[in-house]
């Protein structure tokens, strides 16, 4: 089959929210409804019901969280279909906002109880600055929560984005009947089922037609046609290209929960959903019809399976077709790899391939060769662009309690580290500090280490507010900085120097006693040294 025809059958996009708004519920009945799994689970686990299967890491079924991005293909009705299910809590915002470089189109899911949370919006602002392609899903309305209309005027407001809904629900709560989907002029009535798909459409051809009210009493009807008829007069109408564009975002209602509104959200998606196209590398755009293979590493996992101690890279392909056992060029080492086991996932479970397309997400083998940002091609120079490392808000050092495991320890944290939920620092040696965004990525580390790696740490914390990347406009200077700065000094994984202020105030003395050296608030930039 030809590069186009492929690259027109993918779909691949994330599912971003804050936290609790339903996002790896909703993941989980894509996959039902695309047949990939029969049963869904629960977020949480219990002796019933079985855990989400995107959700595969022991912590994450512990706390019924995501911590980190699981990627999810399956195939329906001819499209292949890879799914990105990204951590909701902030803690993991990095591995977000890394997994969003690596899509072309991302749903939002929004709680209709709480409405649009601040994390909503900071993913939104990712998606804003990358002009990705949004669908909203508004979930959970078989609750009690916000009226629709002043959902829609909310997510205008704090999302600064148009949007047009394409369904429409009927009543919430414990009225909640169904949805019209305005996009194809259905009518679904709600049915509660948390585990499987229900039949229960029926196909209008006029909203205003008396057969409406055969199934939903009047007063229901009444309001529904009132509210079609005021989304049609004030929203504007919804075109293919303001989507894509990122411009437009078509709003769904629905119980995610209880399988409701997916299949209209899913097969709209289908329709409207952009194919891989092209990427934006630092030397040129590449197009995805372009016949030489190109992609970057936007994800490090280790000990995907706790049997074996490995460690996944997770390779967007970008251009070209990806084959299995064929030497592929490294730009950064500046050397060929070949990878004999390439594989895609359905959450932790791995099939291997024999070739994979512009648009899939394939899992490579690696054994220490491969970072976060990494491009491999067929020859040419080539960097595509990624997030950079940002300032960490917290820092500790690493207590090794086990001074017989320290050989795992040292493994444990370096490929932890790798994987983008911390920065790992190192000082005087062998002194490992460890920044984050939140506490929580200390608790997720603390338990991998133990459980993975049969290593037992604590952490110290370090009474600093901020890391800096410092390099050199003054070589005297910079030389001295480094020596006289030497306890608050230290190196990031790629050794370059860091400075670890302990107050805004301090920075700032050191900038102003220090002309000759450049602070840099993340880890994106030239090596000057």
């Amino acid at each position: 089959m030809s590069i186009e025809k492929e690259i027109a059958k993918r779909k691949t996009f994330a599912i971003i929210s804050h936290p609790d708004a339903g996002k790896t519920t909703l993941t989980e009945k894509f996959l039902l409804f695309g047949g990939a799994i029969q049963t869904a689970g629960a977020v949480k686990q219990n002796k019933i019901r079985k855990t989400a299967t995107s959700d595969f890491m022991e912590i994450e079924k512990q706390r019924g969280i995501s911590v980190a991005t699981s990627v999810m293909g399956f195939e329906y009705n001819g499209i292949r279909i890879n799914i990105l299910d990204t951590p909701g809590h902030k803690d993991f915002a990095e591995d977000t906002y890394r997994t969003l470089t690596a899509v072309d189109s991302v749903i939002l899911v929004v709680d209709c109880v709480k409405g649009v949370e601040e994390q909503t919006e900071k993913l939104m602002e990712v998606c804003r600055m990358r002009k990705t392609p949004v669908i909203i899903f508004i979930n959970k309305m078989d609750r009690e929560g916000k009226n629709p209309v002043e959902l829609l005027d909310e997510l205008e407001e704090k999302l600064q984005i148009n949007v047009r809904p394409l369904t429409w629900p009927i009543s919430q709560g414990m009225n909640f009947k169904g949805v019209y989907n305005i996009y194809s002029g259905q009518l679904n009535l709600f049915e509660s089922d948390q585990t499987r798909i229900t039949e229960n459409f029926i196909e209008l051809q006029d909203i205003n037609s008396p057969e409406l009210d055969r199934w939903i009493p009047s007063a229901f009807t009444n309001q529904l046609r009132e509210d079609v008829e005021l989304i049609e007069g004030v929203y504007d109408p919804f075109t293919v290209e303001n989507y894509r564009n990122g411009s437009l975002a078509p709003v769904f209602f629905g119980s995610a929960v209880n399988n409701f509104g997916i299949r209209e959200l899913l097969h709209t998606f289908l329709d409207i959903a952009p194919a891989p196209s092209e990427r934006e590398a630092m030397q040129r755009s590449v197009k995805a019809s372009e016949p030489t293979m190109s992609g970057f590493v936007f994800k490090i996992h280790a000990n995907l399976d706790p049997h074996h101690r490995d460690r996944t890279a997770f390779f967007k392909i970008c251009s070209g077709t990806f084959q299995r056992n064929t030497f592929y060029f490294h730009t950064r080492l500046k050397k060929k790899l070949r990878f004999a086991s390439p594989t895609q996932f359905m959450a932790n479970e791995k099939n291997l391939i024999e070739d994979a397309w512009p648009g899939d997400v394939i899992g490579l083998y690696d054994n220490g060769n491969l970072k976060i940002g990494d491009t491999l091609t067929e020859g040419e120079e080539l960097q595509f662009r990624g997030i950079p490392s940002f300032s960490p808000e917290i820092f500790k050092e690493v207590i090794n309690r086990d001074p017989f495991k320290s050989k795992q320890l040292d493994k444990g944290v370096r490929q932890l580290t790798e994987e983008g939920v911390a920065q790992l620092f190192m000082q005087h040696g062998n002194r490992k500090i460890i920044g984050t965004v939140g506490e929580l990525q200390f608790d997720v580390i603390r338990f991998r280490l133990e459980h993975e790696y049969g290593a037992k740490c604590d952490f110290m914390p370090l009474r600093y507010c901020k890391a800096l990347w410092i390099t050199c406009r003054d070589k005297d200077q910079y030389e001295e900085f480094l020596r006289r700065k030497s306890p608050v000094i230290a190196l990031d994984k790629e050794e370059h120097p860091v400075f670890f202020a302990e107050s805004e105030w301090m920075l700032k003395v050191a900038m102003e006693n220090y002309p000759g050296v450049i602070f840099h608030e993340t880890s994106e930039f030239k090596t000057k040294r």
